[in-house]
């Protein structure tokens, strides 16, 4: 199995409201409400493409049980721990006359310490089954930052490829216990090593950088596809990978579809440069549709010929 892990759950509401401003009366034109947080989203994608994936992570309250009833709805398997506060909603609302996209989005519950330990219980079960675990999204309140480097260090002592796509105190707490894949998005990694990137040398001293912070690889997602660090340190190799941007109709999760994408075909045992070109095709294909981790199988498969996978240009330094 290939496990999701969304300590943050939420039911997603997406709203595309014509010529948005603050301070006006509005009428939406389109609206969906779905399971979301950011491992929910990525377990939705991996569904999608046929993959074993089972979702777990917490939920509670009236928001938990709506969440729960989705997911099985939508024929997704999941295994969440209950807890006693109410689960978040979020929302996303998209102007589809200027593209412009706004998030709201809620902190989240509070989480007991009796109900983390019943959680880790739940998932060292599920780990003897699994090969592949994501660690998606923000912490609820409450919650210790180490926890996702809690994780780290369990699974990886059972052999399971973990993946972190975290931000903020968890995300650098999970580095730093040396995940198998991180997968930040620009700006996390910008905050990651304390610097912006400039250009393509700062890209790759960036990827340098956060392989030097513990990472076994590192991912770094833009909206024209990725740069990597991948490969065991003696043949390490660096890509950047690129694809023309579709006009969205809503870019809501694309980040969720890219990583799902890498991780079906890592799964999968493609090679790095393969798994990362069908992330990129997945992360494109989902701003075609309005709802996060929403992909057409079909249709990336058509975009994955106009995906282009090159070596990124390094400095001796890094070598």
């Amino acid at each position: 199995m290939i496990i999701t892990v969304t300590l943050n759950a939420a039911i997603d509401r997406t709203m595309a409201v014509p010529n948005f401003r603050q301070g006006n009366r509005h009428r939406s034109v389109e609206s969906r409400a779905v399971a979301g947080g950011k491992g929910i989203n990525v377990a939705r994608a991996l569904a999608r493409l046929g993959k074993p994936v089972i979702a777990t992570g917490l939920a509670g309250g009236p928001t938990g049980q709506r969440l729960i009833e989705e997911l099985t709805e939508e024929s997704i398997l999941h295994d969440l721990t209950l807890i006693g506060d109410e689960s978040r909603m979020n929302l996303a609302v998209i102007d589809p006359t200027s593209g412009e996209q706004t998030e709201i989005n809620e902190r989240g519950p509070e989480v007991t310490a009796q109900e983390v330990d019943s959680f880790l219980d739940r998932l060292d079960y599920l780990a003897r089954g699994a090969s592949l675990c994501v660690l998606a999204g923000s912490m609820p309140p409450g919650v210790e930052p180490n926890l996702y480097a809690r994780i780290v260090g369990e699974l990886g002592q059972r052999g399971v490829t973990v993946v972190l796509d975290a931000e903020g105190e968890a995300m650098r707490a999970g580095v730093r216990a040396g995940p198998s894949v991180i997968t930040p998005n620009v700006l996390e990694a910008e905050e990651l090593v304390g610097h912006e990137f400039e250009g393509p040398g700062d890209l790759a001293s960036g990827l340098a950088q956060l392989l030097e912070l513990g990472a076994g690889e590192v991912v770094v997602t833009r909206s024209e596809g990725c740069v990597a660090a991948v490969g065991e340190p003696a043949e390490r190799t660096f890509y950047e990978v690129r694809t023309e941007p579709l006009e969205p109709v809503a870019a809501v999760g694309s980040g969720d579809a890219f990583l799902a994408g890498y991780v079906a075909a890592r799964y999968d045992g493609a090679p790095a440069s393969e798994c990362l070109a069908f992330g990129v095709a997945c992360g494109a294909e989902s701003t075609q549709h309005f709802g996060a981790g929403v992909i057409d199988p079909a249709k990336v498969a058509r975009l994955l010929g106009e995906v282009a996978a090159e070596g990124l240009e390094i400095g001796a330094e890094i070598r």
